[in-house]
């Protein structure tokens, strides 16, 4: 049975080409999409006041970093394509592993790259030059409407552009994450310089929030929503330069420069609008920018939002590929998508394939809430799953090089495993019947498993 040193030396390695700055563009540019727009409707709803929603984005802002430092460690001792899915092989096993990376390679992924693509849709459509996105192609025994055709296409551009190598997709995340980062720093400076904000209206309340610690949690679970994706990437971590240093100096500051700017556009919507008109509005960064400058207001936070979501689409892209790349690689998977392009260097298979699922998706569904849903449990089980691993590894290799070593071991991996083990069981409660599927989904890959260990084997576990 051939090791996995022996595997990786039969084919090529992707290319290290991606510096610390391109590491941290992937991290911010991918978490901040449209979350910091829409949440805090969804806070001020749940809890009603601002002390609790600071509250609320704090915990979660730390959790997240809790979560990035242990993820730190891990990627700087162990900087492989595939990121949790590596972690959790080398801790646990093939089949643990192997779930992981059918998950979201079959769920999670698609569905996440779906959402985004309709997301984008629907923001441009506010704009008038734009309207015809909300418009049918055709009308039969179902519709379908420009907006999904426009998804789509969007899903294949930007799909495209990581087939040129991750290079050119690096640059492109690094460009457009400053610009989208300048946009908000702006909308900020634009509501508190606004003669129509006041400091009295961080004293409001919402009379009509949930309230009470359901609530507080449903507002946890939106700032935990508007944190995500800051592990993806790990994912990309076998094409980072010198990721001993690179990986845990982009997700710890990357953290760091997120929570300053959700803060900071929480705190300006906040002046501008008092706690009832946040939670009555489905964007409230929209309507403050429409009291501050009116119109223009309106669409320069629009425009922000469509570029946000565009930013993070590329990173969602990048780093779902490398999963069942990185499986592949390890004879887990079907051995085509280990497929590197001979001329652009990159994961080609994996690339086109994710981008049929997500057009299949597409096509087939119009609203993708419920696809999310399936995930969105699943996603907190692999990341306790993959933090717990961290315990492992000190214990079963405790003299091997680590070139990081999370702050506060074992304290805050274990607050964090405990915060996603909390957030999983309310996840799971809130949506039950979905989260059952999600179980199914997940449970359906043993078999494909079983036929795959029978037709490849498996590459034996380095030490």
């Amino acid at each position: 049975m051939a090791t996995t040193q022996e595997v990786t030396q039969q084919t090529p390695d992707l290319p290290r080409v991606l510096g610390t700055s391109h590491a941290t563009a992937i991290v911010v540019g991918t978490i901040i999409g449209s979350g910091i727009f829409l949440v805090p409707h969804e806070m001020m709803g749940a809890v009603g006041n601002s002390g609790l929603v600071y509250l609320a984005w704090i915990v979660g802002g730390l959790l997240s970093l809790f979560g990035a430092m242990t993820y730190a460690e891990l990627g700087a001792m162990m900087p492989y394509a595939g990121g949790e899915y590596v972690y959790i092989r080398k801790a646990y096993g093939d089949l643990p592993a192997f779930l992981y990376m059918w998950t979201w390679f079959a769920v999670a992924k698609p569905a996440s790259i779906a959402s985004v693509t309709s997301g984008l849709a629907r923001t441009l459509a506010i704009f008038g030059v734009f309207a015809w996105l909300e418009q049918p192609v055709f009308h039969g025994s179902t519709v379908l409407y420009w907006s999904q055709l426009f998804a789509i296409a969007a899903t294949w551009l930007i799909t495209g552009l990581n087939y040129l190598g991750i290079k050119k997709a690096g640059d492109f995340q690094l460009f457009f994450t400053w610009l989208k980062g300048v946009l908000i720093v702006i909308i900020a400076v634009f509501c508190f310089t606004s003669h129509t904000g006041s400091l009295k209206n961080f004293n409001t309340s919402f009379t009509g929030s949930q309230g009470g610690f359901g609530g507080f949690m449903v507002a946890m679970i939106a700032v935990l929503w508007a944190y995500d994706g800051w592990n993806d990437l790990t994912m990309v971590a076998g094409e980072v330069k010198r990721p001993e240093r690179s990986l845990p100096i982009a997700l710890i500051a990357g953290l760091f420069i997120v929570g300053a700017l959700y803060m900071a556009t929480n705190a300006a919507i906040q002046y501008i609008l008092p706690a009832a008109q946040i939670a009555a509005s489905p964007r409230p960064a929209v309507a403050a920018m429409a009291v501050v400058s009116g119109h223009a207001g309106a669409v320069l936070v629009s425009a922000a939002m469509a570029l946000s979501i565009f930013v993070t689409l590329n990173g969602t892209i990048m780093s779902g590929a490398r999963i069942p790349f990185a499986a592949a690689r390890d004879r887990l998977f079907f051995q085509k998508m280990a497929y590197i392009h001979p001329r652009f260097q990159s994961p080609s298979t994996s690339l086109v394939v994710q981008a049929v699922l997500s057009t299949l998706l597409l096509l087939v569904v119009g609203r993708f809430q419920q696809l999310f849903e399936l995930a969105i449990f699943a996603e907190w089980l692999f990341y306790m799953i993959t933090a717990t691993t961290i315990f492992v590894y000190r214990k079963r290799q405790p003299d091997t090089p680590r070139p990081y070593r999370v702050w506060g071991y074992p304290v805050l991996p274990a607050l964090f495993v405990l915060a996603s083990a909390v957030l999983l069981y309310f996840s799971y409660a809130e949506n039950l019947r979905n989260s059952l599927i999600g179980t199914g989904i997940i449970l359906a890959g043993i078999p494909l498993f079983l036929v795959i260990r029978r037709k490849y084997g498996t590459a034996s576990l380095s030490s």
